[in-house]
């Protein structure tokens, strides 16, 4: 029960603590992602790649510093649960006309879940449901832009609204032929809507910041005729000149939702834009992409702690309404990795292990890592992210015996039952795919064929981003529900950079040619790509396909080629659509 007075003069001051924390939080993030404009403009594409991964580190460098501060300004331990909850009060008070109240509720729960026992985990004293709706905040400023900008052309100055839909965008960078590229857009647009007859509000809205990724920025909006409403995204790259300059370049244009869910997909790195307003956004791509859950659309912008918290919300709510039982998670075990699902959950939950087989040389820290390394890269749409959660409670009867007796004999140190409850002291959750290797078995032929072609196109994607999969088994991919092969078992990952590919050398002499053990020396970050085959390659039907388009995969020299480029500064363009949807394949930064 919430107190019925506000009596305590500390509460408010840790409200406005709280908020104080998220508001400097928030700020940062804002500058981060605005100044990607400018590096985009300078072809700044390290230092991109740089603002990606520490801008992630930025909320939990700012929860700890306030929970630094509230433990240096008051005995943490001697403040009642009556003061925490006034706190809570106050702090739904301060939210009145803020414009981020759905990201400061989570940053109060992230703060005070480090301060509190996670007995105090409901929503007396955190918001477990959101307390300030996040519809229709507007910024009455006039210095504050919209969300997003609308157009109304006829179907005669289409070209023109086009030019003035880009010029708005003010880059400084120029286009190298802008009434070209807006030519390419408009007969794309005429084909996708089909010979189409404006209607009374024919209109074009543009969310008024880009989307800046990798090398891209993509211009996000719909078109809107009658009550037909058509998703678009124009991918802008640089196009690089003879005198080493380059210009910019609209590359395709893309309509409809599933085209944007593949831009937006869950195997990529998060975006960064410029928002006054993050529910404002998140309303809009959920008008284009009606599938996406709000959490993964928070992620996508790179508010993953929010995504995070929503995801909790909707497993918390889908417990409510099944009643199967969480299970080991069919496929071949990991070794480090305990993996278990919920049949009607598209999720699976992975905890590591505490031992692992001989040959298995890490730690608990070193899986943490290399987690996080995916979480801070480019993850080209070939690699899925992970919500990485602590404390979780479930309830003990809906798990299968069988898992809880695999959870106490290799994760028992992240065990611990309480009452009705299972507590996990941490874990992963990812997006749950078929397991290539149980596709490959069940596969027709078409399907064979195309699953090892997106196979090997994935670890082309993976090593263009600078990523050694290390374990690359068919069981360590999956499958999405769109077709694509994405890996998922980070254990073993390396920067591409950091490995060292050779051949095999050829053997001295027969005893050594005869020889079932490896009698050359081979060191810690060594690779022989030419060893790949035997394990991968056993059935027939695979061998085939894998050998007319993947060959070189098992070449040490194309692995060390692609090496010396990045170490040489190159960066991978990365197309998140289909080549035959590029205008020029010759737009290159």
């Amino acid at each position: 029960m919430f107190p019925h007075r506000l009596n305590d003069s500390r509460a408010f001051d840790i409200a406005r603590a709280l908020l104080d924390g998220f508001n400097r939080h928030y700020w940062l993030f804002r500058e981060t992602s605005a100044a990607a404009k400018q590096r985009f403009e300078a072809a700044d594409w390290h230092g991109q790649q740089r603002a990606q991964a520490q801008r992630i580190e930025f909320y939990d460098q700012r929860v700890d510093e306030a929970v630094a501060r509230l433990r240096g300004d008051y005995d943490i331990a001697q403040l009642s649960m009556d003061t925490w909850q006034q706190a809570k009060l106050h702090y739904i008070g301060l939210l009145t006309d803020h414009q981020q109240p759905e990201l400061a509720e989570t940053f109060f729960n992230s703060v005070t879940a480090k301060l509190l026992h996670r007995a105090y985990f409901h929503n007396d004293f955190i918001f477990v449901r959101p307390a300030v709706s996040t519809e229709y905040i507007e910024n009455d400023e006039p210095a504050s832009r919209p969300t997003y900008r609308a157009y109304y052309p006829t179907r005669e100055n289409l070209h023109e609204t086009w030019v003035r839909v880009v010029t708005d965008l003010d880059l400084a960078r120029a286009f190298e032929d802008l009434p070209r590229d807006v030519d390419h857009v408009v007969q794309a647009m005429l084909s996708e809507l089909g010979g189409f007859r404006p209607r009374a509000n024919f209109q074009i809205q543009v969310l008024s910041s880009l989307f800046y990724r990798n090398k891209a920025a993509y211009l996000v909006g719909k078109i809107i005729n009658g009550f037909t409403e058509t998703p678009l995204a124009l991918p802008i790259l640089h196009r690089g000149r003879a005198d080493g300059a380059s210009q910019l370049v609209i590359d395709a244009a893309l309509f409809g939702e599933d085209d944007l869910l593949m831009i937006f997909s869950y195997a990529r790195a998060y975006f960064m834009v410029e928002m006054e307003i993050p529910s404002a956004y998140v309303q809009f791509l959920r008008g284009l992409m009606p599938r996406k859950p709000r959490a993964e659309l928070y992620n996508s912008l790179g508010l993953q702690k929010h995504g995070k918290n929503l995801f909790y919300r909707d497993f918390l709510a889908h417990q409510r309404h099944s009643g199967d039982r969480f299970r080991i998670a069919p496929g071949i075990k990991g070794m480090v990795m305990l993996v278990f699902d919920l049949p009607s959950f598209p999720y699976v939950f992975k905890v590591i292990k505490d031992f692992y087989p001989a040959q298995k040389e890490t730690t608990r820290e070193q899986i943490k890592g290399k987690y996080l390394l995916v979480k801070q890269h480019d993850r080209v749409g070939r690699m899925a992210d992970t919500l990485e959660y602590s404390n979780v409670a479930f309830p003990r009867q809906r798990f299968e015996d069988e898992l809880i007796a695999e959870l106490k004999h290799f994760c028992g140190s992240l065990i611990e039952e309480d009452a009705d409850t299972l507590v996990i002291k941490h874990l992963y959750i990812e997006r749950r795919m078929i397991p290539l290797n149980i596709y490959l078995q069940e596969a027709g032929p078409e399907q064979v064929a195309h699953a090892v072609l997106e196979y090997g196109n994935a670890i082309r994607d993976l090593v263009a981003a600078n990523i050694f999969p290390g374990d690359m088994l068919w069981k360590n991919f999956g499958v999405t529900r769109h077709g694509k092969v994405v890996f998922y078992d980070y254990d073993e990952i390396e920067y591409l950079t950091d490995c060292n590919f050779r051949r095999v050398p050829e053997p001295r002499n027969e005893e050594e040619e005869m020889s079932g053990e490896v009698w050359y020396s081979v060191g810690p970050k060594d690779v022989f790509p030419e060893t790949f085959g035997p394990f991968l390659l056993g059935n027939p039907r695979v061998r085939e396909v894998f050998m007319a388009h993947h060959a070189e995969l098992l070449d040490a020299a194309f692995w060390q080629g692609h090496k010396e480029r990045i170490l040489a500064g190159h960066v991978h363009d990365v197309f998140p659509y289909e080549p035959s949807k590029r205008f020029s394949a010759g737009a290159r930064a």
